[in-house]
């Protein structure tokens, strides 16, 4: 469909100005310095990275790198990588600033020294938010303990995307940077290639590291590490994705779930599953908890009296993104009722290994590439 531009000519200005105060600096990138925000109106402390490269000769240079860098951030919602707020670019004097969510907390490696039983929890998270990227299409490309932090609440945040790279083809995987690497490059690089199973090495890499320096013998993950951890591209285990199949196969046993738990996952996933018939192939699942739990909770609290949600859509949207197709008759409101109540009660790490299996059991149901006429589409 054309799109009627006489509907978009008029710009809405925006003229109010906005002060922060300046709380302090954090550090310097390749590409900008970034500061502590506080804004004072709503009691609310950001980070402010300014575009202010190394060299200024560079400066017109990288100037696409760092608009590159917003439009990734504003494509991202996961709950392990950072947010991003706002945004205000002056191209004429190659200039701008990216307003972000501040991680109050330190960086990984620091993290774990204090806290070295959070080793399992924290690698599930790391997984999770590379395999949100990796779905996206989206390549980090810096991946160093500087750039993964966890905060006070020990939430994991993937941070500075300013070498990112979203990838539209086989071509988008050609090695077009050269860092200072931390650890030893892999194979990949003798062939000039930067892939997703190159993303794979570093996060496996940085975890070894820590693991051998703090001497964490509790680890649960070691087979899966190894498997990452391979020079070797074509010994590798190949995409954040394998990872969350391989770690996910055994957890359910190994954290210990009630029979009333089992019961209560079984039954939504059942009634879940018994309503979806195909899904689109560029899909893709929701993987923030709280939202998910949040959206659910809305969904049983407006047909609690109900003995079926009405719609089996509402609920599938809170997991999936995207084209599909399902049967509308509803799901029962009760097995909503006892997946929340579960959700609620659980830790993170249940809650994650609960996500994970429902998109095993999605990663089941039939894909298609056009649009096809039977059951209901959404």
């Amino acid at each position: 469909m054309k799109q009627d531009n006489t509907q978009i000519e008029e710009i809405i200005p925006f003229l109010r100005k906005r002060d922060y105060k300046l709380v302090r600096g954090l550090g310097q990138g390749a590409c900008g310095k970034t500061v502590l925000l506080y804004d004072d109106e709503i009691e609310e402390y950001f980070v402010c990275k300014k575009y202010a490269p190394y060299s200024e000769a560079e400066r017109e240079s990288l100037f696409s790198a760092f608009i590159r860098e917003i439009k990734l951030l504003h494509q991202i919602q996961h709950t392990n990588v950072v947010r991003v707020f706002n945004y205000y670019l002056y191209p004429a004097q190659f200039s701008g600033y990216i307003l972000m969510e501040f991680v109050n907390g330190t960086d990984i490696e620091d993290y774990l020294k204090r806290f070295p039983e959070k080793t399992n929890e924290l690698f599930l998270q790391a997984i999770s938010g590379f395999s949100y990227l990796e779905r996206s299409g989206i390549l980090h490309r810096d991946i160093r303990p500087n750039n993964i932090m966890v905060n006070d609440d020990g939430m994991l945040k993937i941070i500075d995307l300013g070498f990112g790279k979203l990838v539209r083809n086989s071509e988008d995987f050609d090695k077009s940077i050269s860092l200072n690497w931390w650890c030893q490059p892999p194979l990949d690089f003798s062939v000039g290639r930067y892939d997703f199973t190159t993303e794979v090495y570093f996060v496996g890499k940085l975890f070894e590291r820590i693991i051998q320096e703090n001497e964490i013998s509790h680890f649960k993950y070691a087979d899966a590490l190894g498997k990452m951890c391979a020079l070797d591209p074509l010994l590798r285990i190949q995409s954040f994705v394998e990872i969350e199949k391989a770690v996910r196969n055994n957890q359910f046993f190994e954290i210990e779930f009630s029979k009333g738990e089992l019961q209560a996952y079984r039954n939504f996933a059942d009634s879940l599953f018994s309503h979806i018939t195909k899904i689109d192939s560029g899909a893709k699942y929701t993987d923030d908890i709280v939202r998910i739990q949040t959206q659910l909770n809305d969904i049983y609290r407006n047909f609690m009296l109900e003995l079926h949600v009405p719609d089996a859509a509402v609920v599938l949207r809170c997991f999936l993104v995207g084209a599909y197709y399902y049967k509308k008759p509803g799901l029962a409101t009760a097995a909503v009722r006892d997946f929340v109540r579960l959700l609620k009660s659980s830790t993170e790490e249940k809650n994650r290994i609960v996500l994970a299996n429902l998109q095993t059991r999605l990663d089941a149901v039939p894909r298609y590439f056009q649009h096809e006429e039977d059951d209901i589409p959404f």
